[in-house]
């Protein structure tokens, strides 16, 4: 039996976050070896790592709330408002909530009917399931483009 539309876009979440897709490039693998101090440095005018993985993060976080029946309650102007990121293991418990957010969300989007996909996203206004789940998936591999180019300056400013 094929995929349903719910389970594929599960799947591409898990993927550009896990590995797997079509592009061979991954958040977790990305990450896999930046230290905190890394993580937390500016390269020009870019967001610094923890910035671009908190801000990612922040959507799904969002849309993770309503799957689990309570309101859609973000805003752009704070999704890049992360923690404070002080050590190695700060860094490390960011990586690991956003890791299990990932999980649970792509988990619940599995479950989704195919028919909720054209309902409303909590108000009309902000358009269907498929759109918003859709379009988080799209935000991630957007925003991984990035954090890949600004890991390359990191690196390129310390050799």
């Amino acid at each position: 039996m094929a995929a349903s539309v719910a389970e594929q876009i599960a799947a591409h979440l898990k993927a550009v976050y896990f590995g797997g897709n079509w592009t061979s490039v991954n958040l977790k693998d990305q990450l896999a070896d930046v230290t905190w101090e890394q993580a937390t440095c500016r390269v020009g005018s870019f967001h610094t790592l923890v910035a671009q993985v908190y801000h990612m993060n922040y959507f799904v976080a969002a849309v993770l709330k309503v799957l689990r029946g309570g309101p859609l309650d973000s805003h752009d102007k704070f999704s890049f408002d992360h923690p404070p990121i002080g050590s190695q293991e700060d860094w490390q418990r960011m990586l690991e909530k956003v890791w299990s957010e990932v999980e649970e969300a792509a988990r619940l989007i599995e479950q989704l009917p195919d028919k909720r996909l054209a309902e409303d996203f909590v108000d009309g206004k902000y358009g269907n399931y498929y759109r918003n789940l859709q379009g988080v998936v799209e935000h991630c591999h957007y925003h991984l483009g990035q954090l890949v180019l600004t890991k390359k300056m990191l690196a390129d400013r310390s050799s």
